[in-house]
């Protein structure tokens, strides 16, 4: 499918950004001005199917979503990064895509959702009511947070949910929950940035097996999911870091 893609800035470092469930490229613009105002930097983004200005489809699948990305993406970026549900479609296109590095910002590689025994059962017997309870949760720990941000990127974020397919949620949930990423060495050097409340989408105890394989992990302590609409100073300084 093709994808709806934007690039700025005329910088020799090439980025890509991969926005979560429910946001689009737009939402990246508080770390997009970061990376423009050094002049180091070109930076492509792109909206998921379903998502922002890409069209909809009749399937939603972590495989459909990374192949998308491979295919409208340039291979060979110095960094791609990937946010929560962006994570987990950038660890399945990686392989394809060959950054020079890649960086994942509280991916979704292993939620923490019950998928065995009785309470898997019981959990996924009723999605739409289980995973309502879930995000309504969510939503009242975030409304302080968000309350704060600048009223452009609040508009962004309506603006993007305004857009956003949301029969795709359930299923999007039920493949990331059911389908955790291999403990395995990175395919290419990976980093992955940590929030407050990353053992939502990736556990502490994944994140200390994969550092046992090789991925760099590092935290940005005192924020939360959507850091880089937080701390976008932060989470470009990992990325300056980084390449």
């Amino acid at each position: 499918m093709h994808l709806h893609s934007t690039t700025t800035g005329t910088g020799e470092r090439r980025v890509g950004l991969i926005h979560g469930l429910g946001a689009d490229g737009t939402t990246w613009q508080p770390l997009i001005e970061r990376m423009l105002a050094t002049g180091r930097y070109t930076v492509t983004t792109v909206d998921l199917r379903g998502h922002g200005r890409s069209d909809r489809s009749d399937s939603y699948t972590l495989a459909d979503l990374a192949t998308d990305v491979a295919e409208n993406l340039p291979q060979g970026l110095d960094a791609m990064v990937g946010h929560s549900l962006g994570g987990s479609v950038l660890v399945r296109a990686v392989e394809r895509l060959r950054p020079a590095h890649a960086i994942y910002l509280d991916p979704g590689f292993g939620l923490s959702l019950p998928t065995t025994g009785l309470a898997g059962r019981a959990f996924w017997a009723l999605p739409a009511l289980t995973l309502g309870v879930v995000g309504l949760r969510q939503a009242r720990r975030s409304a302080s947070q968000r309350a704060e941000y600048p009223e452009s990127i609040r508009a962004s974020m309506q603006e993007g949910q305004r857009r956003f397919d949301s029969t795709m949620a359930i299923g999007v949930f039920r493949d990331v929950a059911f389908h955790p990423v291999a403990i395995a060495p990175p395919a290419v050097p990976s980093t992955i940035v940590l929030s407050d409340e990353s053992p939502a989408v990736l556990s502490d105890a994944m994140a200390a097996d994969l550092e046992r394989e090789g991925w760099d992990i590092r935290r940005i302590a005192g924020v939360h999911h959507d850091m880089q609409l937080e701390a976008p100073d932060r989470v470009f300084d990992v990325i300056a870091d980084v390449l």
